[in-house]
């Protein structure tokens, strides 16, 4: 033995275990500042983002009756955020954000303060993520409700009571915030029922049954608050109008009122030749649709020409909805509806918060100062990258036999986007809104197989495609 090894091999343990320390301790400070990173678009524009649409949400605890399309239930929660200045929804929605991400990777065995963090800063660089949490909107519970919806149904053992009980209870909320999202849970279940004869130990009956009656139980929260806010036991309306702008839109409204027009009469027949380009030009615009009484005055009728267009031209209904449903995957941009434009928004926040009126008129969006054009130079084609992922990780595990918790995950995503592609396209045509609010739950798979892949985890408890 060389004099002085003992004292250099103890320098050296003492050097790496004071580089340890230091980088458990920056991983640490790291976590705690992702919470205020996931609303760092919000701090930077001075007040929770707005959109055209929160404006609708908010005023359902004043105005005492039902708009279509608008969620008595978010609109609650947005209410009870006012007397904090909406700050307190945004923390929420940032912190809910975080915790399924955690609780995801702790259920797949991938949970690592590092791989956490990680994951986490791409997903606020790359992805619409921080946007749709800082923003008083529905949207971001559409893509953290698959995950809830998976973490009830895999879940099992590897969580606790509490956690199912939390994991219930949000995804029952975030169905009842909005129509396509319960739509979206609902075709996931059915699927998961289908093909549960098939692979048992995947998807075990008392996980499909609890994410089941999440759907039962979000849409009689949806009723009930109806209920309590206009005195009806009713569905939100707006349904048949939505889905008639979009057959308009398509020139389905004006061949049916060219063809019915000569012997029925219907309000919109004498300007069948007038009808808008576009829906939202349609039903948000100076259009006919005001002239006629919107949707009190033409709901009947708009039902009426959805019902009896659908019997009439099936295969051209059928050819539409397929093109939009492919056109709506590819729309994926950040920031659709998110600028100054929010005159309907601003006018319900001076006339029933009048205390919030100064702070949100000074903040940079009510100033224009918002674009997104730099943003989505990264946001699109990471989106467009990380749906081909999904298809390619299936097409791996299928290759592999291979039916491994990472993959289901996948195959879930995959079937909530198309979904979400389907009922938002069909209903109310393609928009960047509908496909960025889902997309980023793909990022989030495929980095978590990146992650799987380079590192030195190995998938636990595979089994067969065919188990």
């Amino acid at each position: 033995m060389v004099p002085g090894d003992d004292g250099a091999d103890l320098t050296t343990t003492t050097d790496h275990l004071r580089a340890r320390a230091a980088n458990t301790l920056w991983l640490r400070l790291a976590a705690l500042a992702l919470p205020l990173l996931m609303i760092a678009p919000a701090f930077w524009n001075g007040y929770p983002l707005l959109q055209w649409d929160t404006g609708g949400y908010l005023a359902r605890w004043y105005e005492g009756y039902l708009v279509p399309s608008r969620s008595t239930v978010f609109g609650l929660y947005l209410h009870y955020g006012e007397s904090f200045g909406f700050w307190i929804n945004i923390a929420v929605q940032s912190l809910v954000t975080l915790w399924l991400l955690q609780l995801t990777l702790r259920v797949l065995s991938m949970m690592q303060t590092f791989r956490f963090v990680a994951i986490s800063l791409l997903l606020i660089l790359s992805t619409a993520l921080p946007w749709l949490a800082s923003m008083l909107l529905t949207d971001i519970f559409a893509g953290l409700s698959i995950l809830s919806l998976f973490l009830l149904v895999v879940g099992g053992q590897r969580t606790s009571t509490l956690e199912k009980i939390a994991l219930f209870v949000f995804t029952a909320f975030a169905a009842a915030t909005h129509s396509a999202t319960l739509g979206v849970l609902l075709g996931l279940c059915i699927a998961g029922w289908m093909v549960q004869p098939f692979v048992r130990r995947r998807l075990p009956t008392a996980g499909l049954t609890q994410a089941s009656l999440t759907i039962v139980v979000g849409a009689a929260m949806l009723v009930s608050a109806n209920h309590a806010l206009s005195g009806r036991w009713a569905w939100t309306p707006g349904g048949y109008g939505v889905a008639f702008g979009r057959m308009m839109q398509d020139g389905i409204v004006a061949r049916f009122l060219n063809d019915r027009c000569p012997r029925e009469n219907f309000k919109l027949c004498p300007y069948r030749n007038q009808l808008p380009a576009s829906a939202d030009e349609f039903l948000w615009g100076n259009s006919m649709f005001n002239t006629l009484g919107r949707f009190e005055g033409m709901n009947d009728e708009m039902g009426t020409i959805v019902v009896q267009s659908l019997a009439d031209y099936p295969a051209w209904q059928a050819g539409a909805a397929l093109r939009a449903m492919g056109q709506q995957l590819l729309h994926v941009a950040t920031g659709e509806g998110t600028n100054g434009w929010i005159p309907h928004t601003r006018g319900i926040i001076e006339r029933y918060v009048p205390a919030q009126a100064a702070p949100m008129r000074a903040a940079r969006q009510q100033n224009w100062d918002l674009d997104f054009s730099i943003v989505n130079r990264l946001h699109v084609p990471v989106a467009l990258t990380s749906m081909l992922g999904l298809v390619a990780l299936l097409a791996h595990a299928l290759a592999k036999r291979r039916l491994d918790d990472l993959t289901l995950l996948a195959a879930t995503v995959t079937l909530a986007l198309l979904g979400n592609a389907f009922i938002c396209a069909v209903i109310s045509g393609p928009h960047d809104r509908y496909g960025a609010r889902m997309v980023w739950v793909a990022t989030f798979v495929v980095l978590m197989a990146l992650f799987r892949a380079f590192g030195d985890d190995e998938p636990a408890d595979e089994t067969s495609a065919a188990a």
